[in-house]
């Protein structure tokens, strides 16, 4: 039985959380769903440039965890962008954490 996932630490939730092509119906797209973690992750390092261990450390994972789901985030929008496929973001395991 694998060990039950480690929360992690994200500093807000998005504002947004679907986007699409427009001029095109939603009920036509096919989703690519993008956790909140992988929201998070491409905030810190993409957005604000944040070095990987330094967004690690606010998330309270490991750098490669952070890597990983890094990679997994980018692969997904890019995907979705390329194939014109909608982005939902929406689930994972994590806890909303006060600014510091």
């Amino acid at each position: 039985m694998p060990r039950p996932r480690k929360r992690r630490q994200v500093r807000g939730i998005p504002n947004v959380n679907y986007f699409k092509p427009a001029g095109v119906p939603l009920n036509s797209l096919n989703e690519v769903i993008l956790t909140v973690e992988e929201y998070e992750v491409l905030r810190l390092c993409d957005v604000l440039d944040n070095s990987q261990e330094e967004a690690a450390k606010k998330m309270q994972i490991s750098q490669p965890t952070l890597f990983r789901l890094l990679k997994s985030a980018r692969t997904k929008i890019s995907s979705a962008i390329v194939k014109g496929e909608a982005i939902k973001i929406e689930g994972g395991v994590f806890e909303v954490k006060k600014n510091d």
